[in-house]
C-alpha cells in the first residue's frame, strides 16, 4: 500500500517538472520573438522613419527658404 503513495506522488512530481519545462520553454520562445521583433523595428522601421522624416524636415527648410530668402542675423 505504501508503494502505491509513493508512485503517485512521484508521478505528480514528474507532472509538476514537466509543466515548469514546459513553463521555462515558453518563456524563452517569448524572450526569442521579442528579440526578433526589436532586431527587425531597428533594421526596418527606424531606417524607413528616419528618411521620412528627414524628407518632411528638408521640405519644410526649403520652403522657408524659398519664402524668406537666404537671410543672416549678425548679433
Amino acid at each position: 500500500m505504501p508503494s502505491s503513495h509513493a508512485s503517485i506522488d512521484d508521478l505528480s512530481s514528474e507532472i509538476s517538472y514537466d509543466s515548469e519545462e514546459e513553463y521555462h520553454l515558453a518563456q524563452r520562445e517569448w524572450e526569442e520573438s521579442l528579440h526578433q521583433l526589436q532586431q527587425i523595428l531597428s533594421a526596418v522601421l527606424l531606417p524607413f522613419v528616419g528618411k521620412w522624416l528627414g524628407r518632411r524636415w528638408s521640405y519644410w527648410a526649403y520652403a522657408r527658404y524659398l519664402r524668406h530668402g537666404h537671410v543672416v542675423k549678425w548679433s
